[in-house]
């Protein structure tokens, strides 16, 4: 139990939230040559991006949350908190509206400036792919020191979709032994006896709200690329993305691709 702070004076809004701390970490690395300053929209380029980052970190710590609630057999708080992750996929979303706001020729002033910084480099990105049973090893290359020992550790880790059948199996649902003995290294595939299974639970209005809280997630995590996509060719078309990656190219094989495929899979079964 948490003890309530009496008469500390110096425990304010700011010293609580780091503010100062914060407001120290946006530093430009570009230079206008007219002015002397940074070039002006690589500070919105900067906040936008570490705004990412914190909304990432939130999203793993309610996930990791989602995950041992499942494990518990508390499938009521389980949704609960992916409808709060649901909402920051929408704020994720949201914020690509702000970044759009930039022109190609603005982005041009300061992009040669990053090298090879790189949105593929964003560890949390890929620690939020391996929960959601998106894993490539090779991925865990690109990364040294404690970001690569955390994609190591959710690598072997059992993903959202394994927590959710292994409850399910907890509950008496017949689950095939081939969906609870995959290897979680894996991606994850179809299966259809295990559609069957859905579909025949789906009268559960319980179990049905899960499974399309679970749907939703993953529409959610498919919009967010969707606009990333679009955003990027929107910005730098057909270029190379900075760190030398095929950019929108690459981007684009991202699409359409589900995290929980049988949950597509059973809706023309009804």
């Amino acid at each position: 139990m948490s003890l309530p702070l009496e008469n500390n004076d110096d425990f304010t809004y700011g010293s609580y939230l780091k503010v100062p701390e914060l407001l120290s970490l946006q530093q430009c690395v570009s230079l206008d040559e007219d002015t002397g300053k940074p070039e002006h929209d690589e500070t919105l380029f900067i906040v936008i991006h570490q705004v990412y980052e914190l909304w990432f970190k939130q999203i793993l710590h309610e996930v990791d949350y989602i995950i041992e609630l499942l494990n518990t057999d508390k499938p009521n708080g389980a949704r609960s908190h992916l409808k709060r992750v649901l909402k920051i996929m929408k704020t994720l979303v949201g914020q690509i509206d702000v970044l759009e706001t930039m022109s190609p020729a603005e982005f041009a002033s300061f992009r040669s400036f990053l090298a090879n910084a790189s949105g593929f480099q964003s560890a949390q990105f890929r620690e939020l792919e391996f929960l959601l049973g998106v894993k490539d090893r090779i991925q865990i290359d690109w990364f040294g020191g404690e970001e690569g020992e955390r994609l190591a550790r959710r690598f072997d880790e059992p993903t959202l979709w394994d927590a959710f059948v292994r409850y399910l199996h907890r509950r008496d649902v017949e689950i095939p032994a081939t969906v609870l003995e995959r290897n979680v290294h894996e991606a994850i595939v179809e299966n259809t006896e295990l559609q069957a299974v859905i579909v025949e639970r789906y009268a559960d209005e319980g179990f049905a709200a899960l499974c399309e809280t679970l749907t939703d997630l993953d529409e959610g995590l498919q919009e967010w690329r969707y606009r990333h996509v679009m955003m990027v060719k929107r910005t730098i078309g057909t270029k190379r993305g900075t760190g030398g990656s095929e950019g929108a190219a690459y981007l684009a094989t991202t699409l359409f691709q589900p995290a929980f495929p049988d949950l597509w899979a059973i809706r023309a079964d009804f």
